[in-house]
């Protein structure tokens, strides 16, 4: 069943390559090679930890490349480059969309509502008049 939120891993994706000026952020050769980098980046025990929740089974081929790589700080891959894109607000946000569980990632209306978007609705506000911090119409459609 397709659920939303592999969209906001998406967008995850997309905003570490902008905000560490690295894209794409994870460049996998092929499939494996693709769960590799991510692993190597997300850490193996929350990984293992989403497997059993949902009781997966992987390869045993892959057992051994996956299940030994500590998770790394998102500060880790800020540079005198990038820095100036890697608030702390970003990096919170970055750190709720790219999560293992789609259960625990952030869905698109919670997204909205969190502080990165602060600048962007105070945008809004200061040229409309209009607060709704980040809260949708019913009845509006995008």
């Amino acid at each position: 069943m397709y659920d939303y939120r592999l969209d906001m891993w998406s967008l995850g994706c997309m905003m570490a390559g902008i905000i560490f000026m690295k894209e794409p952020f994870f460049r996998g050769k092929d499939n494996t090679d693709q769960l590799i980098r991510i692993v190597k980046v997300l850490g193996t025990h929350d990984f293992q930890v989403y497997l059993n929740k949902f009781d997966l089974k992987l390869p045993a081929s892959l057992e051994n490349l996956l299940m030994r790589h500590t998770k790394k700080s998102w500060s880790s891959f800020v540079s005198s480059e990038n820095h100036h894109l890697c608030t702390d607000v970003a990096l919170d946000f970055l750190d709720k969309l790219l999560r293992y569980d789609h259960t625990q990632r952030i869905q698109a209306t919670e997204a909205l509502q969190h502080p990165y978007f602060d600048p962007v609705r105070a945008h809004l506000e200061s040229q409309t008049g209009v607060s709704n911090h980040g809260n949708c119409d019913e009845n509006e459609h995008i």
